[in-house]
């Protein structure tokens, strides 16, 4: 009998976490998802076990917090410890403002997000696919990690990290037959411009006006495709765009 394979995916709570969770559990993967939204993950991990009949964990942490993360990962029970694929989707931005008026906590918030905490939960789960010999690593990243854009600073370096970041993480694993891929989506209506805007929903629905943004299953989709692709084969880095869009402050919109 083959065993189901194990897929972790931080930020599950909603957007593309949430659509890979229920893309991969069509794959029949066991899934370990993660966020701070308790109520959220719950009601996500019973969707998909009535719907899908594979099994999932809802872990609650903040990826921000290393000992937290040390906490929840390292002390997975033996059933569940041997992760195959880990997508690391956590992160956001927060504000839009040019750096000499930037918000400091803004910053931090992102920083210790998109770059800190991608990095404690990959330490950790690529030492076991490491000594396992195998395993997939998927970083979401973002077309603000190719191309800057005017105020966008921080959350563009954030994710420029991500790129380096993936790059490097292949050089490292790829000897240890652990595959490293990442995956840039440009604009995605998510919740992610109504956290960028603080909650300010008039703000965050006018982004997404007078063009057809991508949505979460669309990525969703790609990342899944990245997962089964044959074992010999790795799509490392990939570019996701709406065809509105030409770059990331480029779009048209009628």
């Amino acid at each position: 009998m083959t065993m189901s394979k194990i897929a972790l995916i931080t930020g599950a709570t909603s957007g593309i976490g949430r659509a890979t969770a229920i893309s991969l559990a069509k794959e029949k993967f066991n899934l370990i998802v993660t966020g701070r939204r308790s109520h959220l993950l719950t009601s996500l991990a019973n969707d998909i076990e009535n719907d899908y009949g594979v099994r999932v964990l809802p872990l609650v942490f903040d990826i921000r917090d290393y000992n937290d993360v040390v906490d929840k990962i390292c002390k997975l029970d033996p059933d569940w410890s041997n992760i195959d694929v880990l997508i690391n989707n956590a992160g956001l931005a927060v504000g839009l403002n040019p750096l000499d008026s930037g918000v400091i906590d803004d910053w931090e918030r992102m920083i210790d997000t998109n770059i800190k905490g991608l990095l404690y939960v990959s330490r950790i789960i690529s030492e076991t696919m490491k000594k396992r010999g195998s395993g997939h690593i998927i970083n979401v990243g973002s077309i603000a990690g190719k191309s800057v854009y005017p105020n966008g600073n921080v959350y563009c370096a954030t994710k420029y990290a991500v790129d380096a970041l993936s790059k490097s993480m292949m050089m490292d694993l790829h000897i240890h037959n652990v595959k490293v891929s990442q995956i840039c989506p440009g604009a995605v209506e998510t919740e992610f411009s109504r956290v960028r805007f603080k909650g300010d929903n008039e703000k965050a629905s006018n982004v997404y006006k007078g063009f057809e943004p991508l949505t979460a299953e669309d990525i969703a989709e790609v990342i899944r495709y990245m997962v089964m692709a044959p074992s010999h084969v790795n799509i490392s880095d990939v570019v996701v765009m709406p065809l509105a869009q030409a770059s990331p402050s480029i779009i048209h919109k009628k």
